[in-house]
């Protein structure tokens, strides 16, 4: 078993801070990924999609899991649980440090995590205190102009990465 943390960061403009749309412990937040083999090493083609509102047993076990998926290649069983509440939204001081917010922790069985895709719906808030829900960050960037702090907002360069925690 191997805990990943899936960590963000971005610039933010004028944005106190950036979340998933409910919260990172969201149930219909759809986290997006590829996973690698831990027996072959083969990544799978497509992303794979994980949520807390689907659950599914483990094969041969008691076990429930977020996603159980075989290695097409090897044939093995591999599986994620996700674990809520170590998430906190990426903030503008941690933003202009550099530094990374953890978003979700995943306990992974058979499975190496990779290339986190920035999709489905994201929240923030300015520092003026407008919120913005509903934000698509798919394209790598979201900017608007804030009325009520008669400035703009924007959200960019987005990363992420996937750290091993114990």
């Amino acid at each position: 078993m191997v805990n990943y943390v899936l960590m963000i960061t971005a610039d933010l403009e004028n944005i106190n801070n950036l979340q998933p749309q409910g919260g990172c412990d969201d149930p219909s937040f759809t986290y997006l990924f590829k996973v690698k083999c831990g027996r072959c090493g083969e990544m799978s083609q497509k992303e794979t999609c994980v949520s807390l509102n689907e659950i599914v047993p483990v094969p041969a076990s008691r076990g429930t899991a977020n996603l159980v998926q075989k290695c097409k290649f090897c044939g093995r069983d591999g599986t994620v649980v996700m674990v809520p509440g170590k998430g906190k939204p990426l903030t503008v001081e941690m933003s202009e440090k550099g530094e990374y917010a953890p978003v979700m922790m995943f306990d992974c069985r058979g499975y190496e995590l990779e290339g986190f895709v920035f999709d489905g719906e994201w929240k923030a808030e300015s520092i003026a205190g407008t919120k913005y829900e509903g934000i698509d960050l798919s394209a790598g960037d979201f900017s608007e102009y804030d009325e009520k702090g008669e400035c703009p907002v924007m959200i960019s360069n987005l990363y992420s990465k996937f750290e091993v925690v114990k």
